[in-house]
């Protein structure tokens, strides 16, 4: 019966992490969370805004947030999903000419409008019980991801006007229940991230640069390891505490630079490979479930997210040496998710919740092309069974981001020269963000 179950394991596996690994390689993906991080791992959890994943077991996506909740899933598991992110995202500023190198140069209004693409965003899970005591799982998704693109003619290009990442992430996950209060799991994972940056002159500028002209762009990709662990308190029947970690993944992106920012040798299209490494940072969860009544339950957690490993992007060319692209800077972020349940009949379940997602960067280091800010979480889910063996969730978050301001040059001396080049950019970022998520999780 296990050799079965593997087998049928291993050839779900094959087919649905070809699909899957499919979609997420050419999704744009565009960050929910802080940061360019991705909370979209699934459609049972978007409808409580994230709140005690680290401790609850709905289906085989609850190894993605903690490993050790595993040994509390029966069976074989499969469970397929998608979230749609619909991001609406603006600036809105002015560029001061007269604080360039050329002080004759005009003021010119930088706006843009929803300049963060739209994005599906798949995942797959599977788990299998071995026995009473051991789990195994594997996981396809991703933790981080961002597009933005504001065009060749945003006013403010000298600064930047596109930025990028992109990862793929394959978890291998196993579990232990030591006895009746306590479960421990752990995993490797395996990433693969591209990304890049770009700034071009805008139209008003001291070197009569052409609108659109590459002052500095980056490209490159990697891929690496990392791991993560959890744990699981079953404190009684009705009340469990989960913590989990995962570790920081250091990628090393291999690519080219082109740009007269790099060097004027490198305009016109010339370009020097090199790298640029980029700090996927460590994460961490402590969460509680509570179930109060026969029908009502609650879920908290508290996230961290260490960010300030972040500090800059800074490319290292073959020819020219050591360039700098962008100090970043950040700083750790903390994440605050309350959420509840409502078994309304033994098929229908309904969810909802709220989360404060505070900012990774300061206000002095809020940048155009990633307009960091704090969020407000509004979520609303339910999950109904088809079956006894077969569940259909569904999620619905809008995410209010914090009208805050951008002001570049920032006094780093890489902006100041970007500064020089144009002139300096002072303005707003608002907007807000929709997701919609769907999934399917079937028991063997």
């Amino acid at each position: 019966m296990i050799k079965s179950a593997t087998n049928t394991m291993k050839t779900t596996i094959t087919f649905l992490s070809l699909a899957v690994a499919a979609g997420l390689i050419s999704a744009s993906h565009t960050a929910t969370a802080a940061g360019f991080q991705l909370a979209e791992y699934s459609a049972t959890g978007l409808g409580r805004a994230y709140a005690g994943e680290a401790a609850m077991a709905d289906n085989a996506s609850a190894q993605w947030r903690n490993p050790a909740m595993l040994t509390y899933l029966d069976g074989t598991q499969l469970s397929l999903g998608a979230i749609y992110v619909n991001p609406n995202v603006d600036v809105d500023g002015t560029v001061d000419g007269s604080q360039s190198a050329n002080p004759s140069l005009p003021t010119s209004h930088a706006a843009k409008s929803d300049f963060a693409d739209d994005a599906i965003i798949p995942n797959v899970y599977i788990s299998h019980k071995y026995s009473d005591q051991v789990a195994v799982g594997f996981a396809l998704g991703t933790n981080y991801g961002m597009e933005t693109n504001l065009g060749n003619d945003f006013a403010a290009a000298h600064f930047g006007n596109q930025a990028s990442v992109t990862t793929m992430e394959a978890n291998l996950n196993a579990a232990y229940q030591v006895n009746q209060a306590l479960s421990l799991g752990g995993g490797v994972r395996y990433v693969m991230g591209e990304g890049s940056f770009g700034a071009k002159a805008p139209a008003n500028n001291i070197y009569s640069f052409t609108q659109g002209t590459d002052l500095k762009y980056m490209q490159g990709e990697d891929n690496a390891w990392g791991w993560q662990v959890g744990a699981a308190w079953q404190i009684n029947q009705d009340h469990r505490i989960g913590v989990s970690y995962k570790s920081e993944v250091q990628l090393k992106l291999e690519g080219y630079a082109t740009g007269a920012g790099f060097d004027f040798s490198l305009s016109s299209g010339n370009r020097d490979s090199g790298t640029m490494d980029l700090a996927l940072p460590a994460t961490a969860e402590l969460a509680s479930f509570h179930q109060l009544t026969e029908k009502v339950a609650i879920h908290a957690s508290l996230n961290w997210t260490d960010w300030s490993s972040f500090e800059k992007l800074e490319a290292q060319l073959n020819t020219f040496g050591s360039k700098m692209v962008k100090v970043e800077n950040w700083q750790d972020n903390y994440r605050l998710a309350l959420g509840a349940t409502y078994q309304l009949d033994p098929k229908l379940a309904l969810r909802t919740g709220i989360a404060y997602d505070t900012s990774a960067v300061s206000d002095k280091n809020r940048t155009i092309t990633i307009p960091e800010t704090d969020r407000t979480w509004l979520s609303l889910g339910a999950s109904y069974d088809v079956t006894q063996d077969f569940t259909l969730d569904g999620g619905l978050t809008y995410i209010l981001a914090k009208d805050a301001p951008i002001t570049e040059s920032r006094g780093y001396a890489s902006d100041d020269i970007a500064q020089q080049v144009a002139g300096q950019f002072v303005g707003e970022t608002t907007g807000n963000i929709w997701l919609i998520g769907v999934q399917a999780s079937y028991r063997f």
